[in-house]
């Protein structure tokens, strides 16, 4: 339950501290008892995974000297404080200078158990808010761009590297919010089109009226207020890249002027009988599945089979929950820089939370709440509310399934690259798939 963490426990007595070792032991810690202060000093060091328990009187150095040795080591690991009934507004105070909790002789072991568990996991939140704090500031290049650990998203970056510097189009697919633009300002930086511009449409947005001109630019007196020549979006992005987000609400006439231009790589200014060379990439996004469109005849067939050459995927958040973490104090860092606000520390349950979301809005809508956090704005509509909150236990079992339901959709369902991918043993990949109800056959 709380493999990696252990309990530092201090207590003179030698039967009582026996006794407490033996219950933390049951209830699934890992206990390191000390008969003082002393000898447990050098177990706690800068980083532990773990928490100190002490007794407040001992020989030598006491409780409350062994609390100031822990803050000066390190602030964020947890100290509770076992206390007779005369040292209660000792302990209080001690609570002021940086003590987790207290508990009052004589205790239930159950009590005992339930602050250690709290306390646990509160270090396990700081030690993991700090790993992703720490691998955020180590990411750069693509990493930093888009980010994520997830199978599907080490596998997107792979694309991404492979594709940017061929002169293919691509079309990237994804729901809305799952950051289509982010792969397409990868796809840009990444490539030797870099230093030309990336420009980006969204054709939802743009009134029909003016679409051609947009897209093609004009010449002077071309039509009514055409006062002087305009460059178009294409021509501006001569040398670099250009993004048609929502590419499938592109009127139908104007699809087909822009398979021209994708065929001959020329462009024809309104109002003008000129072809002007122009070496852009195009990279077009949807939500929507192309091909079914050109079946029903809302896309044409021909820019469809133009465009459907080199194809990224983006997988919705819920398909990649391991990632929400890491993701979301990306939002944070950026957020708090953004409004001039330190980042702040998060609740112990609002990772359990976040992680048991659906995300119907993606990345998109986990950007708003952390920009709601750093705010401190309530939580938006349904967040935490899709479910019981999770324990510890049941939030790992979560990412181990997706993982392992992940590397079985990157390899077909083939059980031993999986095995190698995931780093475990083919035994032990058959109990996992048993113990999460996952069969194998659904991914071949």
């Amino acid at each position: 339950m709380f493999e990696g963490y252990k309990i530092i426990f201090v207590e003179d007595d030698p039967a009582v501290r026996s006794s407490v070792a033996e219950t933390l032991d049951l209830a699934g810690f890992a206990v390191e008892p000390y008969e003082s202060a002393e000898r447990a000093m050098p177990a706690i060091e800068a980083g532990l995974p773990g928490i100190v328990i002490t007794d407040v009187r001992l020989p030598g150095i006491d409780g409350f000297g062994l609390l100031q040795h822990v803050c000066a080591t390190d602030a964020t690991i947890p100290v509770i404080l076992v206390t007779g009934h005369g040292d209660i507004s000792m302990a209080v105070e001690a609570m002021r200078h940086g003590a987790y909790d207290f508990i009052e002789k004589p205790f239930a072991m159950e009590r005992l158990v339930e602050v250690a568990t709290r306390a646990v996991e509160k270090r396990a939140l700081r030690i993991e808010v700090d790993t992703l704090r720490r691998k955020l500031t180590e990411t750069c290049g693509i990493d930093a761009m888009l980010v994520g650990e997830s199978a599907a998203i080490r596998l997107l970056r792979q694309q991404i590297l492979s594709l940017a510097d061929t002169p293919a189009d691509v079309l990237v697919f994804g729901e809305t919010g799952t950051g289509k633009e982010v792969v397409a300002r990868c796809l840009h930086e990444h490539s030797n089109r870099r230093r030309a511009n990336f420009v980006a449409i969204n054709c939802g947005g743009m009134p029909e009226t003016l679409f051609e001109s947009e897209i093609f630019g004009h010449e002077a007196g071309a039509f009514t207020n055409a006062s002087k020549r305009r460059v178009g979006k294409i021509e501006h992005a001569h040398g670099g890249t250009l993004l048609l987000d929502e590419i499938e609400s592109m009127p139908m006439n104007f699809q087909v002027k822009l398979l021209r231009a994708l065929q001959e790589r020329k462009i024809e200014r309104l109002g003008s009988n000129e072809l002007v060379p122009i070496d852009f990439r195009i990279v077009a996004a949807t939500k929507y599945d192309l091909k079914e469109l050109s079946d029903q005849q809302k896309f044409r067939a021909d820019l469809y089979y133009r465009l459907n050459v080199a194809v990224l995927k983006l997988p919705p958040l819920r398909e990649r929950r391991e990632d929400i973490p890491l993701l979301f104090e990306h939002f944070l860092q950026q957020a708090a820089r953004r409004y001039g606000r330190d980042t702040p520390a998060l609740p112990g349950d609002y990772i359990r939370k976040l992680m048991a979301h659906d995300w119907p809005g993606n990345v998109r809508e986990l950007r708003n709440a952390a920009d709601r956090f750093v705010l401190g704005l309530p939580d938006g509509e349904g967040l935490g509310t899709t479910g019981p909150t999770l324990t510890l236990a049941q939030q790992m079992d979560m990412v181990e399934k997706t993982l392992i339901e992940q590397a079985l959709k990157l390899h077909h369902g083939r059980p031993l690259m999986v095995c190698d991918t995931l780093g475990i043993a083919k035994k032990t990949l058959y109990d996992k798939l048993h113990r999460h109800g996952i069969v194998i056959d659904d991914f071949r």
